[in-house]
């Protein structure tokens, strides 16, 4: 997915050249890499994109969107606790669902 992601916004970016896009990736990928060998579930598209806004970044930080980049951490922060949230409800209701689901036997 973060692949994808990369592949369709970063040919959209003024100025974002080719060795900025392996820089991206290669950022992206080590990243995961990292997190992979110390057993730290992330995201590939939250790691892709928190890579192509440091490439922006180290070119010039005025290049980068802050307002829409505020607006994409702002959306990782919620992330958690609303799947935290579902996942809560969702086991809560299992019961529910098992019952519902069982076939009597005659």
């Amino acid at each position: 997915m973060g692949g994808a992601l990369s592949t369709r916004w970063a040919p959209r970016l003024p100025g974002f050249t080719p060795v900025q896009g392996f820089c991206a990736e290669a950022g992206g990928a080590i990243t995961l890499f990292l997190a992979t060998f110390l057993g730290i579930p992330v995201s590939t598209t939250h790691t892709i994109t928190g890579a192509i806004i440091g490439v922006g970044a180290a070119r010039k930080v005025a290049a980068v969107r802050w307002n829409v980049a505020s607006n994409v951490v702002f959306a990782w922060i919620v992330t958690l606790p609303a799947t935290a949230l579902f996942g809560s409800v969702s086991t809560s209701s299992e019961g529910s669902f098992s019952e519902m689901l069982q076939v009597t036997s005659a």
